[in-house]
């Protein structure tokens, strides 16, 4: 791993891409669900340039075909005429028609590795027919085919040593059904032998680096997305899954909750154990906070300062009070000195809560205020307080904030 590489994976611990990094690949292969992903997105990279190449091989494989023919003479060129006009050239065409495929994703790699060892057998067959009529100069077209396997159709190491060694075990049959020369024959397995080796290496440090780049881009994107100092997702990652989880929640008809937590008398934290004690605070905060919401939807990000965000869709009354409780327990249980605070000398957060169901006719803005309003009220009635509004919500002025608003239907706790 390079230095770029330990930056990431040491700024994002938590990620499956970090741990793949941190943990290497050298048989190149990922954990399950990263190995899918990484399949999707090296395929559609690499598809223009394939579509190309295989089109490119079609016509080579005509060429050759008129070549052999007129080589090989006509007696003896019926069957290389038929495996590449029949077998080859259809193959060639499915395999390019597959990229065009919704499906494509599944069904290339298998497809392209069938059609590339049937293609290879197909060779071999034609280039021991020719040694067997005394040609043995069209050893290079199978020379080409098996680079070609390696580097140009888009195979996976695995699939294109397989597909390979296929076409390296129809080499010996071909050649003993055919009765080729012995000093030919030897010569053919050397050549063949040594075109697997040179393919195989190269695609093998060509797919390993595509692999690096891969984890490197996948925590280069998350690293954008997350705050610095607490590895959580950031204001700008909020602001995105916030209109998300709105237009969503407007779609199906689902309610949705923000919840903005706020570290009580968090300047005097600061002033007293100093700053770097105050980010080690906020990191352990965010850490809690990650373990209070953890359905595949809701979303805990570091909204500024000292404040934190969580956003929790399709959330009913129960489950939005039992992340508020729970939000307080854990806080709680961390048990962080903070001499400054009135509570008990204990650090403690003080939560506004706004609990809607969104509409087309208002906006995520106006659930931020919500929020904000429910925020205030919990910390004007003494900090270490659950404030949730919801009805509040009829009445909001989006835009007009007013920390007087008198709560109607509010859950107050200590």
């Amino acid at each position: 791993m390079d230095a770029l590489g330990r930056l990431y994976s040491e700024g994002l611990p938590d990620l499956p891409h970090a741990r793949q990094l941190r943990g290497g690949f050298p048989w190149l292969r990922f954990e399950s669900d990263l190995e899918a992903e990484f399949g999707r997105e090296h395929l559609e990279d690499t598809l223009p340039l394939v579509r190309v190449l295989l089109c490119l091989a079609t016509a080579l494989v005509g060429l050759f075909a008129m070549e052999n023919a007129e080589v090989i003479g006509p007696a003896r060129s019926h069957l290389p005429n038929a495996l590449n006009l029949f077998v080859t050239e259809p193959l060639l065409l499915l395999t390019l028609a597959s990229t065009f495929a919704a499906r494509r994703v599944s069904i290339y790699q298998p497809l392209a590795t069938v059609a590339a060892a049937i293609c290879g057998l197909c060779q071999v067959t034609i280039l021991c027919v020719a040694m067997s009529a005394g040609v043995g100069f069209l050893f290079p077209s199978v020379m080409l085919l098996i680079l070609y396997c390696y580097l140009m159709c888009g195979l996976a190491f695995y699939n294109a040593v397989f597909a390979n060694a296929l076409v390296f075990l129809g080499y010996f049959v071909a050649a003993w059904s055919l009765d080729v020369p012995s000093p030919a024959f030897r010569y053919g397995i050397l050549a063949i032998m040594c075109a697997n080796l040179i393919g195989a290496m190269i695609l093998y440090a060509q797919e390993r680096t595509a692999r690096l780049r891969f984890l490197e881009a996948a925590l280069l994107r998350e690293m954008v997305v997350r705050d610095g100092l607490t590895g959580i997702h950031n204001r700008r990652m909020f602001d995105q899954h916030l209109q998300l989880a709105w237009n969503m929640a407007v779609r199906d008809g689902k309610s949705l909750a923000l919840l903005l937590v706020d570290i009580d008398y968090f300047k005097r934290y600061n002033d007293r154990y100093g700053h770097q004690a105050g980010d080690d605070c906020l990191r352990i905060v965010a850490g809690a906070l990650q373990q209070c919401a953890r359905r595949p939807m809701d979303f805990v990000a570091r909204y500024g300062g000292e404040e934190f965000s969580i956003v929790l869709y399709d959330a009913d009354s129960d489950y939005v009070s039992e992340v508020l409780a729970r939000i307080q327990r854990l806080v709680a249980e961390l048990n962080i000195p903070h001499e400054d605070s009135p509570h008990d000398a204990r650090l403690t957060v003080s939560i506004g809560a706004g609990h809607v169901e969104p509409t087309a006719q208002r906006s995520s803005i106006g659930l931020i205020q919500l929020a904000d309003e429910a925020l205030y009220s919990a910390k004007d009635q003494g900090r270490n307080r659950i404030v949730v509004m919801r009805s509040e919500y009829t009445n909001l002025t989006t835009g007009r904030f007013d920390k007087r608003r008198r709560r109607q239907e509010a859950v107050t706790a200590r």
